[in-house]
């Protein structure tokens, strides 16, 4: 693969180094509101587009390693991962040298094999949406939350989204998650709204790896930093000190 497409933020001198890999269909635009956080509070900030979303080319192999195999490999001071994302950012993660931190937003570590199905034909389902119809599903998001999320969409394809599901069947990161050798955070969606990481699946990650520590955030459904990003971004910020 060549080198992925990139959407930054930020003094390319600074200090300190952030990765942001974003979810299934969407892009590194996506990733607008955190970038810009981290910028202000004097981060530079890096978000690709994986393989066969946004701008970045098609590929043949679309599972976690394959993904993982794309990200710059150079040492970052953390790397944020949401949805797929948060797969593919635990697997990277494993390789020494490539991350002090990692951030798992509402990450797609276990998803029953049973439910894949439905996982398809829902994201097959967005990719007939347009911005007005993606406003309609997200009344609470800002405005560019909706616009990139449809532009991104718009180029996504229904090749890469099968295949994304069919080489990751059974769909399972919880190993690699257990083997975590870097401080971990990892904010859950609220259930009472929608999360792909069951309560329990966090808690015994917690209970194998002390490493990892588990937030929810109230209010929030599958993306956190979209859905409720005042406070998804304070936690971010407090974590990350």
């Amino acid at each position: 693969m060549p080198e992925l497409p990139t959407t930054t933020w930020g003094d390319p001198q600074a200090d300190r180094r952030a990765l942001l890999v974003h979810g299934l269909t969407s892009s590194g635009a996506t990733w607008w509101r955190v970038g810009e956080s981290l910028a202000d509070a004097g981060w530079h900030v890096t978000a690709v587009d994986l393989r066969g979303n946004g701008d970045a080319p098609a590929a043949d192999g679309y599972a976690f390693a394959d993904y993982a195999s794309d990200l710059p490999r150079t040492g970052w001071n953390v790397v944020v991962g949401h949805s797929l994302g948060g797969a593919v950012a635990t697997l990277a993660a494993l390789r020494p040298g490539f991350a002090e931190r990692l951030v798992l937003l509402d990450p797609a570590l276990v998803l029953p094999t049973a439910e894949l199905d439905g996982l398809l034909a829902g994201e097959l389902g967005e990719l007939e949406l347009d911005e007005a119809g993606f406003r309609e599903l997200r009344p609470t998001w800002h405005p560019l939350d909706v616009s990139h999320k449809a532009t991104a969409t718009a180029k996504a394809t229904a090749d890469m989204v099968e295949r994304t599901i069919a080489h990751n069947t059974p769909w399972t990161a919880l190993h690699e998650a257990k083997l975590l050798a870097v401080p971990t955070l990892i904010v859950g969606g609220d259930h009472a709204v929608y999360s792909m990481l069951p309560t329990t699946t966090a808690e015994a990650l917690t209970a194998a790896n002390p490493i990892i520590d588990y937030r929810v955030i109230q209010g929030s459904g599958h993306s956190p930093h979209r859905d409720r990003p005042d406070e998804t971004l304070a936690l971010l910020r407090e974590w990350l000190g």
